[in-house]
């Protein structure tokens, strides 16, 4: 499908994206991905905003990808979406019976009719009607930046597991470790509210503003809403080069300089935390092997560390080349979901997580993003992220942490409240 384009220059990146996720509101389907002015060699955009279905895919929880790959096919064209975490039980031997409050499509993608790309200095619509876009754009820049925030009853947030049941779940982890069964486990909790009421484009500002991470993003669907402030990349494709940046390794920011510059440091050098990301790491190497050319797979950047506004987080970047002619499904079937998300072995891992835990995933630990008609795509892993349906008034998020050998119950009960603090606060 041919789209129409036009470029427009900017003076003001950031008040135009904060006009654009505004302008988003009116619409029913929408994917806002905004990098934060992350500076990267990779990232393409400063941020898209994708809105109004053309076309989409149909609930799907049985040979999703190949529906996916024949819906790529057919449109030929930008879809933007997800993949549930759930997805994994089509990809493996696996099966889901733990609490479900969404039941969602193992995968979801659509074509928007309009899509804005923002640049460093410019930005370009791309329609399916032409005839829109100058009128868009007006409307756009129209829009009153002053925001209001509607004042939100209180949230009352419950936690899966106690304290007490989480000690005993990673009790159980640590004896399969101790047998050999596995050697690193990401395992998740949820914290939930069954009667929210929020305005989830307002609470997605309150989370970005906090977390300022590379690869957030807001994304809706009728009654659905996922505000991620997620800091990790699963998977991106360029030409025939892919990409994958697994984060493991945490350690809390310090307001004094000096003391969050020890704690940087520390993260660095921490041998449990290096010895976690050096494992997915290693499942990821293996994972690309798959479908790479033989010989190409590299570990660009291995265990550095970043801070953000919330965290220092531990990333490492592996990378591969690919034939040409692989088709986006077939790379996702490989390595889908992301390791960091998992452990290690990763199929043996996810039957383990899956027996302890109490909540299905869903969203948390899937990803969202977009594919382009040439082939390439970028997706983050969906973390740091809240879930909530308007409907049901149902809000969710997850948080989790690697187990391994040197795993210590209570700081990891620590590093999940560390990463659950920044949703906390934003409804609270």
């Amino acid at each position: 499908m041919i789209r129409i384009s036009k470029t427009f220059s900017l003076k003001d990146i950031s008040s135009f994206k904060k006009k654009l996720l505004k302008w988003s509101d009116k619409s029913a389907t929408s994917v806002y991905l905004n990098s934060n002015n992350h500076k990267s060699q990779i990232n393409d955009y400063e941020a898209i905003l994708a809105l109004d279905s053309y076309s989409e895919t149909s609930y799907t929880r049985k040979n999703s990808l190949n529906k996916l790959d024949d819906y790529l096919k057919n449109t030929q064209d930008w879809v933007f979406g997800y993949f549930s975490y759930d997805l994994k039980n089509e990809l493996e031997n696996l099966k889901s019976k733990n609490i479900d409050s969404f039941e969602l499509p193992n995968l979801f993608f659509f074509q928007p009719k309009k899509i804005w790309l923002v640049s460093n200095s410019n930005v370009e619509a791309l329609y399916l009607d032409g005839n829109e876009i100058d009128k868009d754009w007006n409307e756009i820049n129209q829009i009153n930046l002053t925001v209001k925030f509607t004042k939100s009853n209180k949230i009352i947030l419950k936690e899966r597991l106690k304290k007490n049941q989480y000690k005993n779940k990673i009790k159980l982890l640590l004896e399969h470790i101790k047998r050999g069964d596995i050697y690193e486990a990401n395992f998740c909790m949820e914290w939930f509210s069954q009667n929210a009421n929020i305005i989830p484009s307002e609470v997605y500002i309150k989370l970005n503003e906090i977390s300022k991470t590379p690869m957030s993003a807001f994304f809706k669907n009728k009654n659905l809403n996922l505000l991620s402030s997620s800091p990790e990349r699963y998977i991106k494709r360029i030409k025939d080069r892919i990409v994958s940046q697994p984060i493991k390794g945490t350690s809390r920011r310090d307001q004094n300089e000096m003391i969050d510059s020890k704690l940087m440091n520390e993260l660095e050098v921490n041998i449990k935390e290096r010895s976690e990301n050096i494992m997915i790491v290693d499942l990821i190497r293996n994972d690309l092997s798959r479908f790479s050319i033989p010989g190409s797979v590299k570990v660009k950047e291995l265990c550095k560390v970043y801070p953000f506004k919330q965290v220092h987080q531990m990333i490492s970047t592996v990378e591969s080349r690919i034939e040409s002619d692989l088709n986006s499904p077939e790379i996702i079937k490989h390595t889908f979901p992301m390791g960091s998300m998992t452990g290690a072995p990763k199929v043996k891992a996810m039957k383990i997580i899956e027996n302890l835990e109490v909540s299905a995933r869903g969203l948390y630990s899937g990803a969202l993003g977009y594919i382009k008609p040439s082939g390439d795509f970028d997706f983050n892993v969906v973390i740091r992220s809240l879930i909530y349906d308007t409907d049901t008034k149902y809000l969710s998020f997850h948080v989790g942490s690697a187990i391994t050998s040197k795993s210590s119950i209570s700081k990891e009960h620590d590093e999940c409240l560390l990463k659950a603090k920044a949703m906390i606060s934003v409804l609270q």
